[in-house]
């Protein structure tokens, strides 16, 4: 099952940088994000800017009061607003945006997706063309478990990343509303709509596991 995850709901995955990771799962990219990143980053060509690991092409725009801590790719047409955080290992196909106060860490953003503001996504996959409104969260770690890896139920199955953190694999076009939560592990089929304060949790608590 795990192996068509990403295609079936980012296809475009085939058509980019990053297609010869497209069998494998989506917490295997989110875990090893930094390391990936760092491959793309010696495959980029003149348009894009590279220094201490940030590289951002000439079309990107970057506001004052923005940090980014490399591994980070910024591709074509990507703006990054006042206040916002890239960190961690993270990959910005295109047009995508980051707004004010919000951050990114460890997740990979495929063309025309769009953090609002005051968003954070952590250990997560999205797909083409999706929005999240002002406060939507996809958390990547749960307290309520400590030391437990993320499990997660999806399409009747148990799944075990192994990954003490993972936030969710995201179908292209999926709609997340005003201060929505996603809890760490979930999988999102594109077009999905998440309601303004809506709350998707398929976890699985350790001792139903």
């Amino acid at each position: 099952m795990t192996v068509s995850l990403l295609a079936r709901h980012i296809p475009a995955l085939a058509e980019s940088s990053l297609a010869d990771l497209a069998a494998e799962p989506p917490w295997a990219l989110t875990a090893a994000a930094g390391d990936i990143v760092r491959r793309l980053l010696v495959r980029l060509g003149e348009d894009f800017a590279v220094a201490d690991e940030v590289a951002l092409h000439r079309s990107a725009r970057v506001e004052p009061g923005a940090v980014l801590k490399g591994p980070v790719i910024v591709g074509p047409l990507c703006v990054i607003g006042h206040g916002a955080t890239v960190r961690g290992g993270a990959w910005l196909e295109g047009a995508c945006t980051i707004g004010p106060g919000a951050e990114l860490k460890a997740s990979f953003l495929f063309a025309g997706t769009a953090l609002a503001h005051f968003n954070f996504v952590g250990e997560s996959v999205i797909g083409r063309g999706v929005n999240l409104e002002a406060g939507a969260v996809i958390a990547n770690h749960r307290n309520e478990w400590p030391g437990a890896t993320v499990v997660f139920r999806h399409d009747g199955a148990t799944i075990d990343t192994g990954c003490p953190k993972f936030g969710a694999l995201v179908g292209d076009g999926a709609r997340l509303g005003a201060n929505a939560v996603v809890a760490p592990g979930a999988i999102l089929a594109p077009g999905t709509v998440v309601p303004r304060l809506g709350l998707v949790d398929h976890g699985v608590p350790p001792d139903l596991r």
